[in-house]
């Protein structure tokens, strides 16, 4: 978020237990997951797939979205592979049984190449309040939300049972519906995917109080996606500029500036052992 502050990472195998990857269509991804391999990196998928239109997701193409969640998950094993129903919005084109009937042929089509699929429910930040008045998109109210995951566990009761169901930093208590608090980024998966024993994992001190990820370091930048989701809180209000974007550069959408940039060098096992 401060722009003049850029950190450098020491990248390679030895000093990264686990790359997560979040994506809404990796086809264009999946042909470097071998060379990938190859360098000896571990990593899982967290793949969203929401029944939104090009009024809300305006710049994804959606025709093979299906086909490349199998393709992906084929790939690298069911387990790598989390599906993401996220954010979950309300308007007079998305109602709540509009999202129970996708949310179903979603399910039956991917249910047997994943094990698990998070939820979450939209936030309204103050930057996205135009977006939000100019869509009608309304957060959900708790009322809402239990109808909603009622008739979300009747789904995967008939059509996926073996689907487990997580919510992701929602303050709403939903373990009567046996709906757990999500980790995203998970340190009983990352040991999974690692062969680690799992024993240096700490909560990230950054993240909500109902987040329950392990520590982590994100890397990217905001208002760098060509998306332009409605509902996106990356994009800070603003719409991407692919003038900006350079091969070249070493960082996305930007340069660094050596006369007034304040380059921080971290070793990530100095710092916490583990990268996730």
């Amino acid at each position: 978020m401060n722009d003049k502050q850029v950190t450098h990472f020491k990248f390679g195998p030895n000093n990264i237990e686990c790359i997560v990857f979040w994506t809404k269509n990796p086809k264009d991804f999946i042909k470097y997951l071998d060379k990938i391999d190859g360098l000896g990196y571990k990593y899982y998928f967290q793949f969203t797939i929401t029944p939104y239109k090009n009024d809300i997701e305006k710049n994804i193409d959606k025709q093979d979205i299906i086909a490349a969640f199998v393709e992906l998950s084929e790939k690298i094993g069911k387990e790598k592979v989390i599906w993401r129903y996220d954010p979950i919005f309300l308007n007079d084109k998305y109602p709540i049984d509009y999202h129970i009937e996708e949310f179903e042929k979603i399910a039956k089509s991917i249910h047997t190449y994943t094990e698990k699929c998070i939820i979450s429910f939209v936030d309204k930040y103050h930057f996205l309040v135009n977006d939000f008045k100019n869509n009608d998109i309304t957060e959900l109210t708790a009322i809402q939300i239990e109808e909603f995951i009622i008739k979300i566990k009747e789904v995967i009761k008939r059509s996926a049972p073996e689907l487990i169901i997580a919510a992701c930093s929602e303050k709403i208590d939903l373990e009567k519906y046996h709906i757990q608090h999500n980790k995203c980024i998970d340190d009983e998966l990352i040991s999974r995917i690692s062969g680690g024993d799992g024993g240096n994992y700490k909560k990230d001190p950054s993240q909500r109080t109902e987040c329950g990820c392990v520590r982590s370091r994100d890397i990217g930048a905001y208002n760098t996606c060509l998306h332009n989701c409605v509902y996106c809180y990356a994009k800070r209000g603003k719409k991407t500029d692919t003038a900006l974007f350079d091969k070249n550069s070493l960082l996305l959408c930007d340069t660094i500036d050596l006369a007034n940039d304040k380059i921080k060098l971290i070793d990530l096992r100095d710092e916490q052992g583990i990268l996730f």
